[in-house]
């Protein structure tokens, strides 16, 4: 091995190393937990402008559709206090129509059960 050769390995060697040392720092500032997270959270936000324009595109395409679909969550979101009105003003229904003999028939199921609604 001649003098100019092990010279230019060293140079190469040198160089290799503070390439290496760059990628290192570049490696280090992409991992910090900051950076992690920034990524992390206008990856999110991209995927949810995604989302919006995906659902946008839905409802100018299927207005009605769309329209349907959410009315029969709501639905299905209220369904609880739904049933306790419907139960209620059936109740007070029956209550109403027995009033032919005065409200006095207390031995009748169904007058119990409304009563105890109430």
């Amino acid at each position: 091995m001649t003098l100019d050769k092990i010279e230019r390995t060293k140079r190469d060697a040198m160089a290799a190393r503070t390439r290496f040392e760059a990628t290192l720092a570049a490696v280090q500032q992409r991992l910090r937990p900051g950076n992690l997270a920034e990524e992390a959270w206008d990856g999110v936000k991209e995927k949810g402008v995604d989302l919006a324009d995906g659902a946008l595109q839905a409802v100018r395409k299927r207005p009605g559709t769309v329209s349907v679909a959410l009315g029969a969550f709501a639905l299905f979101l209220a369904r609880g206090p739904l049933a306790r009105a419907v139960g209620r003003y059936i109740s007070s229904e029956k209550i109403a129509g027995d009033g032919a003999d005065g409200g006095n028939d207390r031995d009748g199921a169904e007058l119990s059960v409304a009563e105890g609604v109430r």
